[in-house]
């Protein structure tokens, strides 16, 4: 029918009841009360002999498939616009808009923070001591390298400029790749191993051990003078 809903293409007849305005109005002593058309149902137009298709509607149910983009570095709640793709008018009206809200998946490595990222990424403890080279995956499925600093500690964090979200409308702008390490002890270490170690362990000792393990001699200290102030 063309969405004008009618079986065989004819006029729409304007309702004889409302004269077209889809409302009646009725006087009750000093109030005027208007109702809906009981004849058209508001709508001030009669089909007489309606679509079989459509029930005089101008419109069917039917599932379609739609292909949009999404723009760069949008995030969770961003609202996409298509123009025309909603609803169908009544009876050849124009057709409604279709937002899409996006959702974003969380990520298996990365998490978000706005247009940066961040990750978490086990170092062994000889790098951590000695320092070198790291590869981290990007968003991109590539790698960049880090270089990591002599005597990293657990939870210290690394920048790689420009390796994070595109910036929602920022052109080529982009967050930074915050990596955040943290250190790895050592398991199922074998006698020779466990030798090795308890000899670096030793030649760390005596006067210079603050030097090397500040945190841990500072820790001992105060803990000495917690059991110093107990005593006294």
């Amino acid at each position: 029918c063309d969405g004008k809903g009618t079986e065989t293409g004819e006029e729409i007849e304007e309702c004889s009841s409302c004269n077209g305005h889809g409302q009646i109005r009725m006087q009750q002593g000093f109030f005027t009360i208007q109702r809906t058309c009981p004849t058209c149902n508001g709508e001030g137009k009669i089909i007489r002999n309606p679509c079989q298709k459509c029930n005089g509607q101008g419109r069917i149910q039917k599932e379609k498939t739609l292909k949009f983009k999404i723009p760069a570095g949008a995030e969770t709640g961003r609202r996409i616009r298509l123009p025309g793709e909603g609803e169908a008018g009544l009876r050849g009206g124009a057709n409604g808009d279709l937002y899409i809200l996006i959702k974003v998946k969380p990520h298996k490595f990365f998490t978000r923070d706005g247009a940066d990222l961040r990750c978490r990424v086990p170092i062994p403890v000889t790098i951590a001591a000695l320092g070198g080279p790291l590869e981290i995956p990007t968003i991109e499925g590539k790698r960049t390298r880090v270089t990591i600093k002599p005597g990293t500690q657990t939870g210290q964090n690394y920048r790689v400029k420009s390796k994070g979200m595109s910036i929602f409308r920022g052109g080529e702008s982009r967050g930074d790749l915050y990596i955040e390490v943290f250190v790895e002890t050592p398991v199922n270490l074998n006698k020779k191993q466990q030798a090795i170690l308890k000899q670096f362990d030793e030649s760390l000792g005596g006067k210079n051990a603050g030097k090397h393990s500040p945190e841990s001699s500072g820790f001992l200290d105060k803990v000495k003078d917690l059991w110093s102030d107990l005593t006294d």
